[in-house]
């Protein structure tokens, strides 16, 4: 198969996962794995169904941009996720999606706040909405990742969210606890007022968050 087999099967089985999870739609959104080891990046191509994606479809470029193997042109976003592997050394996967809610709440260019104790799951008291660049621009990319500064997750204004994670199997949890976060403040908004968690308490749970699950304490 060539270069990051595994990394290959993954991007393929996921890009299925945003489909079925109904976090974006059509050919939306892309995905990516960084491989420190070999410093080459896996990405999904531009514009394909997902339900039709191959392991071979899927383009592999250094942090340069140049494409090591791939016959397919790479997401138009390629840029927004090169910039993130070479900023952000603990980041080994990225998935950007134009998910329903979040999208709704970026189309406010206003940050996500603390409407629930599961936004911590973007590593702080919120989710901020980067300032508005076309897609598929440097300027977009860089905008994104200002604006993730210290985060896991960040809107782009009128486009959409990324999530950034250990690996895809992170990314793509908080990716779903977050769209259920942008949910739920799209709702309470419409009905009345929200009460927005104190920063305080989001520290609480950032901190918590750290142990969360089946990880050693």
């Amino acid at each position: 198969m060539g270069l990051l087999e595994e990394e290959r099967i993954q991007l393929v089985e996921y890009g299925k996962k945003l489909i079925d999870s109904g976090l974006t739609v059509g050919t939306g959104g892309n995905i990516s794995i960084f491989d420190k080891k070999s410093g080459y990046m896996a990405i999904t191509p531009s514009g394909m169904d997902y339900y039709k994606l191959q392991e071979e479809d899927i383009i592999i470029m250094d942090l340069n941009g140049k494409i090591m193997e791939g016959t397919l042109k790479p997401s138009s976003e390629y840029q927004m996720h090169l910039v993130v592997y070479q900023n952000r050394a603990e980041v080994n996967a990225m998935i950007h999606t134009h998910a329903l809610y979040s999208t709704t709440i970026s189309c406010l260019r206003e940050d996500l706040p603390a409407i629930d104790y599961l936004v911590a799951h973007s590593g702080g008291k919120n989710v901020r909405c980067a300032e508005y660049a076309a897609y598929g621009t440097k300027e977009l990319a860089e905008n994104a990742l200002k604006a993730m500064e210290g985060r896991k997750a960040v809107l782009l204004a009128n486009h959409g969210i990324n999530v950034v994670g250990d690996n895809l199997d992170e990314a793509f949890a908080i990716t779903e606890q977050l769209e259920f976060c942008a949910r739920l403040y799209w709702q309470s908004k419409a009905v009345g007022n929200p009460v927005i968690l104190s920063d305080e308490e989001m520290d609480n749970m950032v901190t918590r968050f750290v142990t969360y699950g089946q990880q050693e304490e």
